[in-house]
């Protein structure tokens, strides 16, 4: 299953990793760590921010994509699942039964 995995590092710490000349090495032993399939850079509620897409197969695999944005910059994480346009025309009956069910 997909996730989009957002990772917000604070500012203290990514200034932090600035002065020290490391916060490219850091993002990128973090990206080689995690391997994602896209990654993109940007600002987030006035941090630096991450948004990738990540393939998972079991929610065991969670730690192994947190823990690098955790431990290397005090970063947040969230996990989303996604769907591609072939998953969500997989969930058509899914919708339909429930609007049948559920809709007024």
């Amino acid at each position: 299953m997909k996730f989009l995995v957002i990772g917000t590092m604070p500012t203290e710490a990514g200034n932090r990793l600035v002065r020290q000349g490391k916060l490219a090495s850091n993002i990128q032993a973090i990206l080689e760590s995690i391997k994602p399939e896209a990654v993109y850079f940007a600002e987030r509620n006035g941090k630096r921010t991450v948004f990738m897409i990540v393939e998972m197969t079991d929610a065991s695999q969670i730690p192994s994509i947190a823990e690098p944005m955790f431990l290397g910059f005090d970063g947040e994480v969230e996990f989303h699942p996604v769907m591609l346009p072939s998953d969500l025309a997989k969930a058509g009956p899914g919708i339909e039964a429930a609007a049948k069910k559920f809709g007024s």
